[in-house]
C-alpha cells in the first residue's frame, strides 16, 4: 500500500499541499485531506480510551477497529481504490448486538460522561460523527465505496453501546437528559 514514511521531514508540504498515497498532491484543507484527518483524530481518539482501564472483552474489538480506520484512511489517500470491506461493517453489527444485548433499553437520551473511560468513549462517538459528516460531504462531491459510510455510521453506534457498557463496568449510574426549561 503506497509508500511507507522513512523519512518524516520532507518540506514537501510547505506549500500547503500534502501528497496522497497514490503520488497526487492535495491542498490540506480538501475535503479529502479534512476526511482522512478526522479518521485520524477518530483513531488517536480510540488510542486515548484504549488507555484507560477497560474491560478485557472490549480491548481487541478497540483494536480491530483501529487497524480498520487505517484500512479506511488509506481507501481515502487512494482515489478509486477499495480497500475496505464489507465484513468489516458486519463484525461490528454483530458486536452491536452481542453488547446491546444486556443492557436496558433507553426512554431518554443520557449525558456523557460516567468515569474516564465512558467519557472517552463519548469523546470518540462523537469524533466519529464528524469524521462521518466529512465523508458525506467528499461523497457529494466525489463517490466514495458506500461500505467507508456505512461502517463510520455503525461505529458510532457501537460506540455508542461501549459507552453504555462501560458505565456498567465502572457501576456509574446513566444520568438521563431532562428538558430543564427555565421558563416554565
Amino acid at each position: 500500500m503506497g509508500n511507507r514514511l522513512s523519512k518524516i521531514v520532507t518540506r514537501t508540504g510547505d506549500d500547503g499541499t500534502t501528497g496522497l498515497a497514490d503520488g497526487a498532491r492535495l491542498p490540506k484543507d480538501s475535503l479529502r485531506v479534512a476526511a482522512m484527518g478526522d479518521v485520524d483524530e477518530l483513531n488517536a481518539t480510540l488510542g486515548l480510551l484504549l488507555a484507560q482501564s477497560l474491560p478485557d472483552y472490549l480491548i481487541d474489538p478497540l483494536k480491530q477497529i483501529q487497524h480498520d480506520l487505517f484500512t479506511l484512511g488509506g481507501e481515502l489517500s487512494m482515489p478509486r481504490n477499495t480497500l475496505m470491506k464489507q465484513e468489516a461493517v458486519t463484525r461490528i453489527e454483530e458486536q452491536i448486538e452481542s453488547l446491546n444485548a444486556d443492557l436496558p433499553p433507553l426512554k431518554e437520551f443520557i449525558l456523557p460522561g460516567g468515569g474516564m473511560a465512558a467519557s472517552c468513549c463519548h469523546l470518540a462517538r462523537t469524533v466519529c460523527r464528524r469524521a462521518e459528516r466529512q465523508l458525506v460531504t467528499l461523497d457529494r462531491e466525489e463517490r466514495l465505496s458506500p461500505t467507508l459510510l456505512q461502517y463510520l455510521n455503525r461505529l458510532s453506534d457501537l460506540l455508542f453501546i461501549m459507552c453504555r457498557v462501560l458505565m456498567r463496568a465502572q457501576q456509574a449510574t446513566e444520568e438521563l437528559w431532562e428538558n430543564l426549561d427555565p421558563y416554565d
